[in-house]
């Protein structure tokens, strides 16, 4: 079977987190056989999306993962924050016909529930993963 090229697009954003996230998802590629070709660090969550079409635009990818974590502020903004993010990263999935798979934690969390869920970034390697391993066998039969 053919590899699978990942990109994977990491929110700098809280990097504590995300370098972690990032470490995890590049393990993970590698346990399930696919390959991080394109890797696109951005300042945060809120510009992922531009980097994903960067990536998809080029076209040297099977699949994206994006990686983040939206810690809860003072006001509402990580909500705004993650709920647009979220909603750019299924258009772009949607528009070029790609699996964009979402790896951000939050909103509403704390920094401890945000260690907590690191492992995010392994669900968003695995999701893309299956994804384009399904696409594929539904192109074929």
């Amino acid at each position: 079977m053919e590899k699978i090229r990942l990109g994977l697009v990491v929110a700098e954003f809280n990097r504590d987190i995300t370098y972690m996230m990032e470490i995890l998802a590049k393990e993970h590629a590698e346990f399930l056989g696919a390959e991080i070709s394109e890797i696109l660090r951005v300042p945060g969550v809120f510009d992922i999306p531009i980097a994903v079409k960067k990536i998809l635009e080029k076209g040297n990818v099977d699949a994206v993962a994006t990686l983040g974590s939206v810690i809860e502020g003072d006001t509402e903004h990580d909500e705004v924050v993650a709920q647009h993010a979220a909603r750019k990263i299924m258009d772009l999935s949607l528009e070029y016909g790609i699996p964009v798979t979402l790896g951000i934690s939050g909103p509403g969390m704390g920094r401890i529930a945000a260690q907590e869920r690191i492992d995010y970034a392994k669900r968003a390697v695995e999701a893309a993963v299956k994804l384009v391993r399904r696409l594929r066998e539904y192109e074929q039969g």
